[in-house]
This record gives structure tokens, C-alpha cells and sequence, in this order.
């Protein structure tokens, strides 16, 4: 199945829609304007029904399923994004779901899809292999199964969030998006280009879980060998036939970001942005935080969903700031003498850093004899504050290494 998706697709999709999802608000953001030198706007999906874009695709195809097809019931694989549409969308039209989810899916996820009515079947430590799963309970049951991207109902219902944005922002230049297995950028891409065709449309993908730049190199989906990232919600491992198709002829470029820019643009959503976002819905925006891709002003980066773990958020919240410069963990090794600790300590508080924890050891087999070695956790107040700190514990006498190191 490779026939594009066309505008006129989309534009029935929104019709369709009118009354099941809310438009969503699009909100400016200082900091990424400052940055990049014109406005910067944030496409709030992370606020939409079920909690991110997916359910524009999964209504309008579970919509158009004739009365013996939702007999049947749908079925679906997700890690939780699509799940949830999916579980909202056969609800809506009265059909029953069920739904495969990786076995490490977050617990938030697998609750609140369980909330919508759907049956849950964990399968699988990818998303991948609950396609499998999902495709086989489909052959075997008649169930439909209900495919995540690559369905040209799902691309049109997912581009609808460009006919927002262009209306919203009618002079935009740019529109930055996550992608997974390409749906979103796809629909997205289709209207953008039909009505605008000098809007620049750009996917970011996850670098640990990038399909996308080695499929577009070789002309075809390519499967990866394997791939994690925290972005869970576009953690998988080869486009779809469809949405490659739309990719290939439409966007304008696909790029990738670390687990380190994902963390540092989570954090500054949640600090700056006031926004709760999933670690997927928040690469375009990391994507303009790294400088990795050159931007047009004004630019809209979509924040596709809002669907986090809260122990998954603490653990990024505590990952950005180490990545931002303003939680460091570090060892220092110093005498084993009475007061040599609290003189450490006090010198750290001299310079206005925050001890979060200590850990104080002299078993290591590394240390000398009369030597000691003190772990630390410490808040500072950005790089140049951590920097001025390191050197000036050197300069004290202290040996001091980050965590991790030698």
C-alpha cells in the first residue's frame, strides 16, 4: 500500500474529528525565540484527548470500520500513546479493543489505557514484537487490526494538527516533529506542503533509535538491529512502507538528537514552558535546543504528547540537570583526618553549591593509606557555577573526579 495521502484526505479527517478531539492550543516559548532569534511556538498535543495526538488517527480509521468490522472488535501494539487512542477511539464508536503492549510499557500508560475499556496483553520487550503479536491475534480472531502509522486513515487523521497550525500560525515558516514509525510527520507534511509548500517540514528522531537517515539512504525501510532510548513513544525499529513513501517526497529532513538533548528540553518545558511532556513529544524541541538542524522563524515544534512515568520524570529531571551543568556527582579524595570532611563540605558552601547526599568511604583498594574517598551529589546554579567549583576544590588540593571516571 504506497498511494500518497492527499490534502482533501486530510481535510475530511477534520471533519470527522469536529467534535471527538480539541484543538489544541499553540503557546509561545521565550527561551527557545531567544535562542533562535524570532518566535518560537509549542503545539500543545501533549493537552489533547488520551493525552497526545494519536487519537486523530486512531478515530478516523476505527471510524470508518463498517458495522461487521467493529463486531469484530480492533486491535492494536503500542507502548502507550496509540494504545490509548485506540482504546478512546473503539469506545467512542462502541467497538471492543484490545491492545499489546511491550512488557516494560510505563504503568501509567497500561493503567489509563485499561481506563479507556481496552483488554491489555503484555508481549514483548519492543514495540516491534508487539506488532507481531498483535498481527496474530488479528489473523486468528478477525479482530481489525488497527495500525499504528502506516495506514493512510491514520496519516490523514494525524495531519490534521498542520491544518491547526497553519491556521494558528499562518506565517510560519518551519514546523519541527517527533518521529517514530512516521505517521505524524507524514499527515503533518501532506497538508503543510499542499498549502504551503514553502513551509519546511523537519522530523527528529531519537539517534539510539533512528530508522529513519539509514532508510532514506538506502531508498527503503531499513530495520535497525536493535535500539532503546527513553523516548519510548518513538522507539521503533523501521519505517513504515507507506510513511517512508510520504517522508522520502515531503519532509525536508529527518534529524537526530542524544538522550542528552531529550533530557536538557524536558526539563526546560517543565522549568520555562510550564509543560508536562513525554520524552518523545519533547525532541523537536531538543532538536532546537542542540542547534542540529537550521530553522526558519517563526517555527512551530509540536509537542506530540504528554504521557510520562512520574519515576520516569524524576529520573530525567535529575539527568537534564546534570546535563545543564546544575547536578554534579563527583568523588573526591582527600586525607583521612578528624575535620577533613567538614572542611570539604564547608568550602562547597562557601561557593554556594547545595550537597544533595554524601557517601563516605575508606575500604576502596585504590586509596592510600591514610587516604579517604568522599561521593558527592551537588546542585550549582549551571555549568560556569560547576567549573568554578571543580577548580576551585583543585586549587584546595582536593582530587576530584566525575562519576564514572577512573
Amino acid at each position: 500500500m504506497t498511494e500518497m495521502v492527499g490534502l482533501a484526505d486530510v481535510q475530511a479527517a477534520r471533519e470527522l474529528l469536529a467534535g471527538v478531539t480539541r484543538t489544541t492550543p499553540l503557546e509561545p516559548s521565550r527561551p527557545l525565540s531567544a535562542a533562535l532569534g524570532g518566535p518560537v511556538w509549542l503545539k500543545c498535543e501533549n493537552v489533547q484527548r488520551a493525552g497526545s495526538y494519536k487519537v486523530r488517527g486512531a478515530y478516523v480509521r476505527i471510524s470508518r470500520l463498517s458495522d461487521d468490522e467493529r463486531a469484530r472488535g480492533v486491535v492494536a501494539a503500542s507502548a502507550g500513546n496509540h494504545a490509548q487512542g485506540v482504546a478512546l477511539a473503539a469506545g467512542l464508536v462502541g467497538a471492543h479493543a484490545t491492545v499489546f503492549m511491550p512488557v516494560n510499557a510505563p504503568l501509567p500508560k497500561v493503567a489509563a489505557t485499561k481506563g479507556y475499556g481496552a483488554r491489555i496483553e503484555l508481549v514483548g520487550n519492543t514495540v516491534d514484537e508487539s506488532l507481531i503479536a498483535a498481527q496474530t491475534f488479528a489473523e486468528r480472531t478477525g479482530a481489525v487490526f488497527i495500525h499504528p502509522f502506516d495506514h493512510p486513515d491514520v496519516i490523514a487523521g494525524q495531519g490534521t494538527v498542520a491544518l491547526e497550525i497553519l491556521e494558528q500560525c499562518p506565517d510560519v515558516r518551519t514546523i519541527v516533529t517527533g518521529v517514530g514509525g512516521g505517521g505524524l510527520v507524514s499527515g503533518m507534511a501532506v497538508a503543510a506542503k499542499a498549502l504551503r509548500p514553502d513551509v519546511r517540514v523537519i522530523g527528529v528522531q531519537a539517534a539510539s533509535a533512528a530508522a529513519f537517515p539509514p532508510s532514506l539512504r538506502a531508498g527503503e525501510p531499513v530495520r535497525l538491529p536493535s535500539f532503546a532510548t527513553i523516548a519510548d513513544g518513538i522507539a521503533v525499529g523501521r519505517p513504515g512502507e507507506l510513511t517512508f513513501t510520504h517522508v522520502r517526497k515531503l519532509v525536508d529532513d529527518v534529524v537526530t538528537v542524544s538522550e542528552e538533548d531529550i533530557s536538557r528540553a524536558l526539563l526546560m518545558l517543565l522549568e520555562r514552558g510550564k509543560q508536562v511532556v513525554e520524552p518523545a513529544g519533547a525532541v523537536g524541541v531538543a532538536a532546537l535546543m542542540a542547534g542540529v538542524v537550521e530553522v526558519a522563524t517563526p517555527a512551530v515544534a509540536v509537542l506530540s504528547g504528554g504521557n510520562i512515568d512520574p519515576l520516569l520524570m524524576l529520573r530525567v529531571i535529575e539527568h537534564g540537570l546534570a546535563a545543564a551543568g546544575r547536578f554534579l556527582r563527583v568523588t573526591v579524595r582527600c586525607s583521612d583526618r578528624p575535620g577533613q570532611l567538614a572542611s570539604l563540605l564547608s568550602e562547597i558552601a562557601e561557593h554556594r553549591a547545595n550537597v544533595v547526599d554524601v557517601v563516605h568511604q575508606r575500604a576502596n583498594p585504590h586509596l592510600g593509606l591514610g587516604e579517604v574517598e568522599v561521593a558527592l551529589s551537588v546542585e550549582t546554579r549551571g555549568v560556569e557555577h560547576s567549573d568554578t567549583l571543580i577548580s576551585a576544590l583543585r586549587a584546595s588540593g582536593y582530587q576530584v573526579a566525575f562519576a564514572g571516571e577512573g
